[in-house]
């Protein structure tokens, strides 16, 4: 039985990127508090076998397919959410793109610009609607997925680095204005994790014991280690927080 405090009884939960990796740690764990989770990717399939998992353990989601850099799909899914739920409680922006790994100086224009559409334009829009449909409800969470490369450039890692920057300033921005509404919005910063998406970090040669040497704890973090975070940002737990603080992952942060 969960704690009290983390306690996601009847709170309707959204998680962007939750096909795998820390969004699927994240949906799984919220369902396993109570949570009915709407389990949203690029593509339905991988969304539907995180979904199934979580009904199989006997919990509750849903699935919505979205391409967050799509604005069509944006509003759709929205408008999915509203019009069979009514409401939102909690939304994790955990969906993000990194099409380009290598020196700054040979960005290519359309991975730059997928990586802003995405990365903030996604996040921004998203919490956008997002807010308005907790703000009819009485309030909420906004938990936005960073990186510690928004507080610290990675190399080889540009415009990624640059756009989670952003995210960092769009969480206080959230988090100040929409405050009075009763809604929390705050940032998880992971350092070096293992997931897919972080695949080029693991596999260029050498550059994984580069960044680990770099390290308090010597080693990377796994999906599972990042959901503790976001269920506490997510529940009442945090209710006596001011609503714009980063959560990074201790020793595991380069």
């Amino acid at each position: 039985m969960a704690h009290p405090l983390f306690n996601l009884d009847g709170k309707i939960a959204l998680v962007t990127g939750a096909s795998r990796g820390i969004g699927e740690s994240i949906s799984n764990l919220f369902a396993e508090h109570g949570a009915t989770v709407i389990v949203s990717s690029r593509k339905i399939d991988g969304c539907q076998t995180v979904a199934d998992r979580i009904t199989r353990a006997g919990h509750k989601a849903d699935v919505i397919p979205c391409h967050i850099g799509n604005m069509e799909d944006i509003h759709s899914m929205m408008s999915d959410i509203r019009e069979k739920y009514g409401r939102l409680d909690i939304l994790v922006n955990n969906a993000a793109a990194n099409p380009y790994f290598g020196h700054v100086l040979d960005t290519d224009p359309g991975a730059f610009q997928k990586t802003l559409d995405v990365n903030i334009r996604g996040y921004f829009f998203i919490s956008i609607k997002a807010a308005k449909l907790m703000r009819e409800n009485g309030g909420g969470s906004i938990i936005n997925t960073s990186s510690v490369n928004g507080l610290t450039p990675g190399d080889m890692q540009g415009i990624y680095s640059i756009t989670k920057a952003a995210v960092i300033n769009m969480t206080k921005v959230f988090a100040r204005e929409c405050a009075e509404f009763g809604i929390r919005c705050n940032a998880l910063l992971p350092g070096l994790t293992r997931t897919k998406f972080a695949g080029a970090l693991f596999e260029t040669e050498g550059f994984y014991d580069e960044v680990v040497a770099g390290i308090p704890m010597k080693r990377h973090a796994e999906p599972s280690e990042m959901a503790g975070a976001a269920l506490f940002l997510a529940s009442d737990a945090s209710s006596y927080m001011t609503g714009q603080n980063i959560v990074i992952d201790g020793g595991l942060t380069a």
